[in-house]
């Protein structure tokens, strides 16, 4: 099943691209709606708050009185921790209950507000940000919510960030203007990444082949691959060495396809072998075959994992290199170099431009990849002289 993390400020709008989300039919996981009935009359929950904060945060009603517990659990740290000890587990299992009874087939969106602030973002395949200029969002909370507009203004400066959203967007929605064209952008998100993004995952289905095609640096793409390697360092686990951004999207101002190339470093193949489903789940199936880099040291290959990104709009490579071969230093040091010798990246780039004109009908990149190779192979041998005269090190 496809995980979606949707999130967003007070007053954006969260609740229009959720509701959208769920007509196209996503199952909609209301991380608020969960946060009340854990602690709805007759549960567990609510007799555990009882016992930790006193009868008086109940209602006459015998529900829970939550501006009375407001102000006993947020009055201190340790007040708001004792809080959280209870209901964030109790969430949590709800929520776990909720995504194991989906359809394996099911796109999930989990509606949660605080994604950001708790640091969840790799728990998801895609996380949707919706987002509203601060003025509409206040004007939508004292109209709809007659909130007063210090509270909502306050709450506003109460979360996180635009920044810190943006930083872990994959998916970036502007509801500031009519409902329309919100509901014109999820439309599209649905159906142009969502399901076949699904299908991808389930399916183990890698992206289709194309012709190289080199596009202008984006300044961007360093902010797109840690995201995705979060999520690859979250899905490997221990056994990652380390996770880098490697290639030519690696290295400022070089025009590069626009494909992520990242390296997930492991101790030994078989690691990466016992990797394979997590990652397959993570949304990134293995190519099968067998996949290798040239020995620069003439030995014939060194063998390496190959896995790319389900995501039909954001392509990515995924080269698994273990510390058995040099292979996983070269790629480090060919980025770093070109990082630091412009006249050896602009050579690189009309290489790349020649080539890929070359190449444009092939349909595929494996001989544009194979002649560029030779290329590399001297960049590496010079690469090696910078090292050793610089102290380069990984």
């Amino acid at each position: 099943m496809l995980r979606v993390g949707l999130t967003g400020g007070i007053g954006a709008g969260k609740s229009t691209v959720a509701n959208r989300l769920a007509e196209h039919g996503a199952v909609l996981i209301d991380s608020d709606r969960i946060a009340r009935e854990v602690v709805a009359p007759g549960t567990e929950g609510l007799s555990r708050l009882v016992e930790e904060f006193g009868a008086e945060i109940l209602a006459a009603d015998g529900s829970l009185d939550r501006p009375v517990l407001a102000a006993k659990a947020f009055a201190d740290d340790e007040s708001r921790r004792r809080l959280n000890a209870i209901v964030h587990p109790l969430v949590g299992a709800r929520t776990g209950e909720l995504m194991a009874a989906a359809a394996a087939d099911a796109v999930i969106v989990h509606d949660i507000p605080l994604l950001v602030e708790n640091g969840l973002a790799t728990a998801y395949h895609l996380v949707v940000v919706v987002d509203a200029p601060v003025e509409v969002r206040v004007r939508r909370l004292v109209t709809a919510r007659g909130m007063a507009e210090e509270d909502a203004r306050a709450r506003i400066r109460a979360q996180a960030s635009t920044e810190q959203r943006r930083a872990v967007a994959d998916v970036w929605l502007d509801n500031g203007g009519p409902e329309d064209a919100v509901l014109l952008d999820v439309d599209a998100l649905w159906a142009d990444r969502l399901v076949p993004f699904e299908a991808n995952v389930r399916l183990r289905k890698p992206r289709p082949p194309v012709s190289p095609k080199i596009a202008d640096y984006d300044l961007t793409w360093p902010a797109q691959a840690e995201r995705v390697l979060s999520r690859l360092r979250a899905a490997a686990g221990e056994l990652a060495v380390r996770a880098d951004h490697i290639g030519s999207t690696a290295v400022p101002g070089l025009p590069a396809k626009d494909v992520l190339d990242l390296q997930l470093t492991v101790a030994t193949l078989e690691d990466a072998d016992t990797l394979k489903e997590l990652l397959c789940d993570a949304g990134f199936p293995r190519l099968e075959g067998d996949w290798c880099d040239d020995a620069q040291d003439g030995s014939g290959t060194w063998p390496k994992r190959l896995h790319v990104g389900a995501d039909p709009k954001r392509a990515v490579n995924l080269h698994v290199r273990s510390t058995e071969t040099p292979a996983w230093r070269l790629a480090l040091l060919f980025r770093d170099y070109l990082r630091a010798d412009a006249e050896e990246r602009d050579d690189y780039r009309d290489v790349k431009l020649r080539l890929a004109d070359a190449h444009a009908g092939d349909g595929n990149v494996a001989a544009y990849a194979d002649e560029k190779q030779e290329f590399v192979n001297g960049v590496f041998a010079r690469a090696e002289k910078w090292a050793a005269a610089t102290g380069w090190t990984p």
